[in-house]
């Protein structure tokens, strides 16, 4: 294949359930690291063009095949999502600590939040949007959280410099934030 790196990558792209690194796509073909770049560079020309309905992302120094934002709503009308696929307040809060401050252990987050935040812990892991680091070096030995390859996805992200500076949040107001629950 490999008189066709493009067909053969955008195959194993199209396969995957995680995002591909390209060090993952040299291990099982012949292509080098510079064919595999090359390769995928004119995919994502390709994907680019606005009359395809799917895109290739960056994730984390890996790539992933995924369907343009603009065709989801006919994307949840075919596979019809569960009722409660989103997140809750609580949940939200605690993902965007962790994303800010990670790595943070449960003690660290409830100090922010002052509140018990197990429960949204636990639905954040269920849904793999955070991850145990390990242990913290303390008194107990604490689990440490931390986003994982699954958040960056989600949100739509390469890595976590791209998330926005928490000063930006400060310029928002009520009026802004209910227009924006009012256009979803």
């Amino acid at each position: 294949m490999k008189n066709n790196p493009e067909a053969l990558i955008e195959a194993l792209l199209f396969t995957a359930v995680e995002p591909l690194k390209p060090k993952e796509i040299k291990k099982v073909t012949e292509l080098s690291l510079s064919e595999i770049e090359a390769a995928i560079d004119n995919l994502a020309a390709e994907y680019d063009n606005p009359s395809r309905g799917v895109e290739l992302l960056e994730i984390n120094q890996g790539y992933q095949l995924r369907t343009k934002p603009a065709y989801q709503s006919y994307i949840n009308q075919l596979h019809q999502p569960e009722v409660n696929k989103q997140l809750t307040q609580a949940s939200l809060e605690t993902l965007t600590i962790i994303a800010y401050k990670q790595p943070v252990t449960r003690a660290e987050i409830e100090d922010i939040r002052g509140v018990n935040v197990s429960k949204a812990l636990k639905t954040l892991q269920q849904r793999g949007l955070i991850a145990e680091l390990g242990r913290k070096d303390t008194i107990g030995n604490p689990i440490i959280y931390g986003t994982s390859d699954k958040f960056l996805e989600y949100f739509g992200l390469s890595d976590l410099n791209e998330l926005p500076e928490p000063e930006d949040f400060s310029n928002l107001d009520e009026e802004d934030i209910l227009e924006d629950e009012e256009l979803q």
